[in-house]
C-alpha cells in the first residue's frame, strides 16, 4: 500500500497571504517573476539562489491552484501602482527638480 507524503513548502499568514516557508518571500513574488519575466523555475533559481528549486516548484503550483486570485491581485496592484505614477508626475518634488536639470 502506498502512503501519500504531503510535501509543503507553503506557509498562510493570519491575512491568508502564502509564504514559502522559512523565507521572507511570498508566493506572489514567485509568479510575478514567471508571469512579468516569463522565467522558468530554473531561471528563477538563480534570481534567487536562496531558494531550492523545490520551494520554487511548490510556489509555482500553489500559484497555479490559486491562478484567478492571484492574477487578480496582480491585476489590482498595477492598477493601483499606475494610479500612483500618474497622480506624483507633476508632483511639487518633481516640479523642483525639473528646475534643477540644466537646459537641453
Amino acid at each position: 500500500m502506498l502512503t501519500a507524503e504531503p510535501i509543503t513548502h507553503i506557509l498562510r499568514d493570519a491575512a491568508g497571504l502564502a509564504w514559502i516557508d522559512r523565507t521572507r518571500i511570498k508566493v506572489l513574488e514567485v509568479a510575478l517573476d514567471h508571469v512579468a519575466y516569463g522565467w522558468s523555475a530554473e531561471e528563477i533559481h538563480r534570481q534567487h539562489t536562496n531558494l531550492s528549486l523545490a520551494q520554487i516548484h511548490a510556489a509555482l503550483a500553489y500559484y497555479y491552484d490559486h491562478q484567478a486570485a492571484f492574477d487578480q491581485q496582480m491585476t489590482e496592484s498595477l492598477i493601483e501602482a499606475n494610479r500612483l505614477a500618474a497622480a506624483t508626475i507633476d508632483s511639487p518634488l518633481r516640479r523642483r527638480l525639473r528646475l534643477l536639470q540644466p537646459p537641453v
